[in-house]
């Protein structure tokens, strides 16, 4: 009965138009380097306050599953992921389209985002209060050890070489310590530079590491250019590419379903950890990060399913699951709904809208993200010498919108010059980003444990989840030891 009312107010025609525009919108913003899902729906508040609530709600949830999708076509054809979420598998993407295949990357893509995003929804409308209790049941001592096991994934990311992995990795912890330290208040770093006292901004960063090196290359390459071959059909081997690697595809929707319920974790960290299981859990991890499945599959559908999960907490307990849900709350008050237990009670309605709205926009990626694709090939057409500078305008402009300063270009440009040096001498950048990303998060858990148990260690091992996960840990740095005592004896 419930779902039928919830059905009743999403099919309004105004509604589903909302959910297509809001779609739309998110296209264009999560394929623009820097315009990240998170300012897209900051964007949109202003316009939601003439909106209904089902509307309003409905298209936050259609433009953030859209921006997620979205970051991956720029880090397809140019090696620039538009979201942060998009970073973890950007190198298998970008390995696809130098091969000549950027069509399978894309499609890979689209169809893991859309599966992940629907399974997301389903564990949403089932399973949310038991997640959202495991969820918030968390301490500080369970998400240190949820950080740890992020960076550690680093380690596993970076197979070239342990040693440049780990030197990738304390390069971005100490990146992410920059700033005013958020325990006791105390500047590190900074220069006297009143700018890096708020730290160094993540998205300018990242668009730097990533995109200015392809634009040095093409600057200074020598080779004579050619044409590459049109992009062919998306949905070319699609179906038999997904069959094979079903179970990517699922592992990849429940990690991405689990780490979304943590509040504060989000799509980016999900996409990190299910990149990181799935070179585990393969038969050829060598080949990760040079054009293969496996990763792209597994990440691309944790993105959207912790996207959607994130909702969890936030409908539950009135706890936001990443940035996007903390902004869902100030609409949903706005709108004068109470998010907590409360709501499944007073507007369950309500609820089952936005769960309905989010499965819609999910559906939607398969046309609209097709109808982009093919839009975009057309990138592929034009000589790098023509791209380079319009990618770097790009870079520009997105790294100035994230605070409308000067400096975030300025960090963007350094970051840049760090990335190239790093790819000239073979160190990889994933560890870098990952240290930058979770380093804050780590650091601030660990001194919180710490100043609760008066400095007893034990804390860290005291609560059934954090033995859970501290095993984990232990397990993913004890077996890559194992493997290389057993291949020492043999070579």
């Amino acid at each position: 009965m419930v779902i039928l009312e919830a059905l009743h107010l999403v099919m309004q025609p105004e509604v589903l138009a909302t959910i297509f525009v809001a779609s739309l919108l998110g296209i264009v913003i999560g394929a623009i380097p820097g315009l990240t899902a998170v300012m897209g729906v900051a964007l949109l508040i202003p316009i939601t306050l003439f909106m209904d609530a089902v509307p309003a709600i409905a298209a936050i949830a259609s433009l953030a599953a859209m921006a997620i999708f979205a970051g991956d076509i720029p880090g397809t054809l140019l090696r620039i992921p538009g979201t942060p979420a998009s970073a973890a598998y950007v190198d298998d993407a970008y390995a696809m389209t130098q091969a000549g295949r950027p069509e399978r990357a894309l499609g890979l893509s689209m169809v893991s985002a859309c599966v992940g995003g629907v399974i997301g929804v389903l564990l949403l409308m089932t399973a949310a209060p038991l997640l959202a209790r495991v969820a918030t049941s968390f301490s500080s001592v369970e998400y240190f050890w949820l950080a740890l096991l992020g960076l550690s994934c680093a380690a596993i990311i970076s197979a070239s070489s342990a040693l440049k992995g780990v030197l990738s990795l304390l390069f971005g912890l100490w990146v992410a310590s920059i700033g005013i330290d958020a325990v006791a208040g105390q500047p590190r770093f900074t220069f006297g530079s009143i700018e890096l006292m708020g730290g160094v901004s993540f998205i300018p960063a990242m668009i730097g590491m990533f995109a200015l090196p392809e634009v040095l290359r093409n600057i200074t390459r020598r080779d004579v250019w050619q044409a590459p071959a049109a992009m062919g059909s998306i949905f070319t081997g699609l179906g038999q590419a997904m069959i094979r690697r079903w179970r990517n595809l699922l592992r990849g929707a429940l990690t991405g379903s689990f780490i979304g319920a943590l509040p504060g974790a989000g799509a980016d960290i999900a996409a990190w950890v299910a990149y990181a299981l799935a070179k585990r859990r393969s038969s050829q991890p060598e080949a990760f990060g040079k054009g293969h499945d496996e990763g792209l599959i597994e990440a691309g559908a944790a993105n959207n399913s912790a996207l959607s999960a994130a909702w969890i907490p936030t409908l539950v307990f009135g706890i936001p699951g990443d940035s996007i849900t903390a902004i869902v709350i100030g609409v949903l008050y706005l709108k004068g709904l109470e998010p907590g237990p409360i709501i499944f009670v007073k507007s369950p309605e309500l609820v089952y809208a936005i769960f309905i709205s989010f499965l819609l926009a999910n559906l939607l990626l398969i046309p609209l993200g097709w109808a982009v694709i093919k839009g975009s090939r057309n990138i592929l057409r034009l000589r790098p010498a023509y791209v380079a500078p319009v990618v770097l305008a790009s870079c520009i402009v997105g790294s100035f919108a994230i605070n409308n300063t000067i400096f975030g270009v300025a960090t963007m440009l350094t970051f840049g010059l760090v990335g190239w040096l790093f790819e000239e001498n073979g160190i990889p950048l994933a560890p870098a980003i990952l240290g930058i990303v979770l380093g804050s998060m780590l650091e601030f858990n660990f001194v919180t444990s710490m100043l609760k148990s008066q400095g007893d260690l034990t804390i860290f091992i005291s609560r059934p989840a954090a033995i859970v996960l501290a095993f984990v840990v232990i397990l993913i740095w004890i077996i890559p030891l194992m493997r290389g005592l057993r291949k020492g004896p043999r070579s």
